[in-house]
């Protein structure tokens, strides 16, 4: 982790995690995606971390460019990442590291993950198109 990195705080990290991940989206069919983004939040809640994760890898039906995957790869990137509050820094896969994982892990992806999407959710809302007839909110 460089210095610069040091320097900004987690929020701050967060943040521009997100908009990178958003703007990879930019220019590109994201059918439903701020959909999915917008509805995350709630369905961790409500069905906890692990299966919410689990349920994107169902509905992408392993289509790499399917959003539902394009969504659970920019949690695994963040929740997998380098920074200093990456619960499953290093690992390669998710889904995995969570099944295998301490509860304390666990715990710590799952408010870090709400956190995330936070700045995921606003960022897809403001730049990417929303399907006709849809409202993100």
């Amino acid at each position: 982790m460089s210095t610069e990195e040091l320097k900004k705080s987690l929020d701050q990290q967060r943040a521009e995690h997100a908009l990178h991940a958003v703007d990879a989206l930019r220019d590109k069919d994201t059918g439903h995606y701020v959909s999915y983004v917008s509805a995350l939040p709630a369905t961790i809640l409500q069905n906890g971390l692990g299966q919410a994760l689990a349920m994107l890898l169902s509905a992408a039906k392993g289509e790499p460019d399917e959003p539902h995957n394009k969504l659970y790869e920019q949690m695994q990137a963040w929740l997998c990442g380098d920074h200093l509050n990456a619960p499953y820094a290093g690992n390669q896969n998710l889904i995995r590291a969570i099944t295998e994982g301490s509860e304390q892990a666990y715990l710590h992806a799952h408010a870090e993950a709400l956190a995330y999407l936070v700045w995921l959710k606003k960022f897809a809302v403001a730049f990417l198109k929303i399907p006709e007839g849809r409202d993100a909110r």
